[in-house]
């Protein structure tokens, strides 16, 4: 079945793009990096929430869960009052405090199970979608993973994400590897390898940035694992938990740039990107 619905993490902290690199930025553009706001960054003079969004719908999204902070008013605001979308329904979810990805996602689970309602497989299995607020995810990915029959991901060519100058190739290189099979299914996810790692001199490194499609199942993943070392509940151990109990993920292989806003030297490469674009939440 198509999975229409979108969980997008926005509770970030944002702590990279507030920290000046002596990067010029307008005005609007230096409060939103202050605040460590990726979303509500203006770009080609709209939040790059608008942007991201805009792909989304394209792609075949209906409807999208944000998860936010508690004290969050910027994107409800920016999506209930001051430009709701017209292809979008948006609900929110909240996550209490920054504790990773999967404890993030976990956040989303009664906002989705109610957006989605009855709305479910002949196994009565929800499916949706999830990304990051910070990256620009092309419509053409989206479309794929809304289509897909099951859990599944965007692998993404490392080759490709920075063939067009979208992203610099030591950023890249900290990004995780995905170690697939030759079926085409995910088998691990590397994150951080070392130089020695076969993935990292593999002919084709193969990405993730995030973009997936699960099913309602990954939230007991997420609920189950331990923290990692950092204290975090990560999205890649709940992955991993799901593999081993048996589930599927099927890896798209994808030569597509993402771009993505981490840093303030990021904005005007956007800004250069999206110029004279309309976007349409």
């Amino acid at each position: 079945m198509r999975a229409t619905l979108a969980v997008i993490l926005a509770r970030g902290l944002g702590t990279r793009l507030a920290a000046d690199d002596g990067t010029p930025l307008s005005e609007a553009q230096a409060r939103a990096a202050a605040a460590g706001s990726k979303g509500m960054m203006p770009l080609a003079g709209r939040p790059f929430l608008d942007h991201v969004l805009h792909e989304l719908a394209d792609g075949g999204v209906l409807d999208v869960v944000f998860v936010v902070a508690p004290d969050d008013e910027a994107i409800r605001h920016r999506y209930d009052e001051d430009a709701a979308p017209k292809r979008l329904r948006v609900r929110y979810a909240v996550q209490d405090a920054p504790r990773g990805t999967a404890h993030a996602l976990l956040a989303a689970r009664s906002a989705v199970c109610a957006a989605l309602g009855a709305t479910a497989d002949e196994t009565g299995t929800r499916h949706f979608l999830m990304c990051n607020a910070d990256n620009l995810y092309p419509a053409a990915a989206v479309r794929q993973l809304v289509a897909l029959d099951g859990p599944g991901l965007v692998a993404f060519s490392a080759a490709s994400l920075t063939a067009d100058g979208a992203m610099e190739p030591e950023r890249v290189r900290r990004f995780a590897l995905l170690d697939l099979a030759a079926d085409g299914s995910l088998r691990d996810i590397v994150e951080k390898p070392p130089a020695n790692h076969p993935l990292v001199s593999a002919p084709e490194r193969w990405v993730s940035m995030n973009l997936w499609r699960f099913t309602d199942a990954i939230f007991d993943d997420c609920a189950a694992i331990a923290p990692s070392p950092r204290g975090e509940l990560e999205l890649a151990d709940a992955v991993r938990r799901a593999i081993g109990r048996g589930t599927r993920f099927t890896a798209l292989r994808e030569h597509l740039a993402v771009p993505d806003l981490t840093h303030r030297r990021d904005v005007a490469a956007l800004e250069q990107r999206l110029a004279g674009r309309v976007a349409r939440p």
